[in-house]
């Protein structure tokens, strides 16, 4: 891969290591799939997957449109959970090799989680949206929506479930308390990683119920390997989409990718459900 800016040759990578622009993955164009660019993101092979969101990557490449460099506002999101609230981070502009009339539409919206800027806390969303992160033992989640956030709706017991559009990423320990979640999302679409659900089942501290075998009906599933999946949930339904508990089922499809990483393993998770409105980005 060479980089669009400085011209440097360097192999698969979310960002170029001399000048630090964003580097698409050209395999899959610049109007592709979120979840076909969210796959080719683990090529960088990062502990907990970073989750860039081009929004504007829903339709079939366009004529006429080209790659450049151009400048993406930053903005700071918010966070808590277990060891209290987090500010927002503060940063600069981040230089995105993306169609320039794309990157009117969009902002890098990016959390702060345990004190350190990590990747796993970074989505490329719609600018003017709202923003916030979450984080425990378990792993940590950004979410994006067009409406305000209401921190107090997501901590409290009766979580909020989103009705509306949204962005969520989320990465998951399989070793902590997450690996509950891990384990689900493994029965239901990672057959050759069964070992890791009986595991959890064998602990009794959650029945074998809580981890039912084999793919939401309704689901439409893309193997693009034993360890990445691309979903989507159709409008009214239960799914992987609305599996992660942060999606409430409307009339609008649910479109994400599920990945796990590293040999624990942890998992990776995108969901993404954009108003109509921002197909035109």
């Amino acid at each position: 891969m060479v980089c669009p800016t400085c011209h440097t040759e360097s192999g698969p990578s979310l960002f170029c290591y001399v000048c630090d622009p964003y580097l698409p993955p050209t395999s899959h164009g610049l109007k592709a799939g979120i979840p076909s660019r969210l796959g080719a993101f683990l090529l960088d092979g990062l502990f907990l997957l970073g989750v860039l969101v081009a929004v504007g990557a829903v339709n079939s490449e366009l004529p006429g449109q080209e790659a450049t460099a151009v400048r993406v506002p930053f903005v700071g999101c918010a966070s808590d959970g277990q060891n209290g609230p987090v500010p927002a981070p503060k940063g600069q502009e981040r230089v995105m090799s993306i169609d320039a009339r794309e990157a009117q539409g969009l902002a890098y919206y990016a959390a702060t989680f345990s004190g350190v800027l990590t990747t796993n806390s970074v989505v490329l969303a719609p600018r003017g949206w709202y923003c916030f992160g979450l984080y425990g033992s378990s792993g940590s989640t950004l979410l994006v929506t067009p409406q305000p956030i209401k921190s107090n709706e997501l901590l409290s017991a009766a979580q909020r479930r989103f009705t509306g559009p949204v962005i969520g990423s989320s990465c998951i320990s399989g070793i902590t308390s997450g690996r509950f979640t891990v384990a689900r999302i493994i029965a239901r679409i990672f057959p050759a990683q069964a070992a890791f659900v009986q595991g959890v089942i064998r602990e009794g501290v959650e029945p074998a119920s809580d981890f039912p075998f084999g793919p939401y009906p309704k689901d439409k599933l893309t193997f693009q390997s034993d360890r990445i999946v691309e979903y989507q949930t159709p409008p009214r339904s239960e799914g992987l989409g609305t599996d992660c508990g942060w999606l409430k089922a409307n009339d609008s499809p649910i479109n994400g990718a599920a990945i796990l990483q590293g040999g624990t393993p942890d998992l990776a998770i995108l969901n993404v459900r954009l108003p109509s409105g921002a197909s035109h980005l």
